[in-house]
Order: structure tokens, then C-alpha cells, then sequence
């Protein structure tokens, strides 16, 4: 999809049921210039911090499930506050911006809207917050069973050595062993070897 600014209003489409009213005071006192914008492989959201004559801005990935969505949001909501706080003089996710983050994630917690594996999960993250959500590999496993489930699609993770698979933009791969935290996957055209998140999510080659 493309990049698009959401009206206010429109954001409950995005949001689990019951977090549209507790979500907007931030968007409304922080004067957010919030989009939705495609699929992004390397980042679920973006923040950009006011300067001239610019609000804050936010984006996000429209094709993230509810729970996606809003955890992206308050992992970008809690970059706004820690650079109005601190502006540049702290790291982008130095402990200032995990206070803020771990406090949004308990906030909401107490809400009682996500499902108990992801509270759990949610849980453990407010503890040691990653520096993105995507890196959160344990996060992003449980956040995928509320994915809509394309059929002949899976994470990397869930085939066997050996088994070959399909990227966006129709390459073709053979996963290979896993490596620490990391998955190795041979490209069939050229040889070369990649590595891959657990949790990235391929097409099964027919």
C-alpha cells in the first residue's frame, strides 16, 4: 500500500478493540503526523523527530496485525518522548528510551487487551527492551500467530536443513544450519550464503 496520512479516526482499523481512546491523547498532545505506509523488511515502524516548521512523525506498517501494530507504536511513541526529553544528547535506544518503552508496554499491559502469550512475551520484553522489533525474535514468534496465515507461507525457522524456500522479489534460497541466533540459507542461483532471522517469513517453494 502506499504511503498515506491516517485521520485520526481511521487508526481504530488498525488497533486492537478498546485502544483507539487510549492511544489518540498521545497522537493529539505530541501533534503526531502519523502515516501507514507498505511492507518494509527491515522495519515495522519510523519516527522522525519535529524540527523547522515539521511535527513529529511517525510511520507505520499497514500490514501489521492489531497487537503489531500498536506494540510498533509505543516502540516509536517512546522515541518521541525520550527526544523531547533528552532530544539528541542520549543513544537512540540507551536506557532513557527503554524507560519510556517499558513504561508504555506496562501501561498497556494493565488494559488487559493482549492475548496471554503475548502478555507474557510482552512481559519479558518491557524487562530488556530490543532495539528494534524485529530483532525481538521471541516477540515477533508469538506476534506471527496472529498473522493472517498466507497458505504456502512460513518462518524460515519451521523448515527442515535442506528444505529450499522463496523471498520477496522470487528468489530462491536452500536453509542451511542455524548459527547462534541466526539462520544460513544457500541462494541456489549463485551460491552465495545469507543469513536470516528465525522468524522471517518465506514461501515455501513448490
Amino acid at each position: 500500500m502506499p504511503q498515506q496520512e491516517a485521520p485520526i479516526r481511521s487508526l481504530s482499523d488498525y488497533l486492537p478493540v478498546g485502544t483507539f481512546e487510549l492511544i489518540t491523547p498521545y497522537l493529539h498532545q505530541y501533534r503526531v503526523h502519523l502515516t501507514i505506509t507498505r511492507s518494509r523488511a527491515t522495519v515495522l515502524g519510523d519516527y522522525r523527530n519535529a524540527h523547522a516548521d515539521k511535527h513529529h512523525r511517525i510511520s507505520i506498517n499497514g500490514n501489521l496485525n492489531p497487537f503489531a501494530f500498536l506494540i510498533t507504536l509505543l516502540h516509536e511513541l517512546a522515541h518521541l518522548i525520550t527526544f523531547i526529553r533528552f532530544g539528541h544528547r542520549v543513544e537512540s535506544h540507551g536506557k532513557e528510551w527503554q524507560q519510556h518503552y517499558a513504561d508504555l508496554l506496562q501501561q498497556f499491559l494493565q488494559t488487559r487487551i493482549f492475548p496471554i502469550d503475548i502478555t507474557e512475551q510482552l512481559k519479558m520484553t518491557a524487562a530488556r527492551p530490543a532495539a528494534s522489533s524485529c530483532a525481538d525474535a521471541d516477540l515477533m514468534r508469538v506476534l506471527h500467530r496472529y498473522d493472517f496465515q498466507k497458505e504456502g507461507y512460513c518462518l524460515i525457522e519451521e523448515l527442515a536443513e535442506g528444505e529450499q524456500f522463496i523471498i520477496k522479489g522470487g528468489r530462491t534460497f536452500k536453509r542451511n544450519e542455524k548459527v547462534r541466533k541466526r539462520i544460513k540459507a544457500t541462494e541456489v542461483s549463485t551460491g552465495k550464503v545469507y543469513v536470516f532471522s528465525p522468524v522471517y517469513e518465506v514461501k515455501k517453494h513448490p
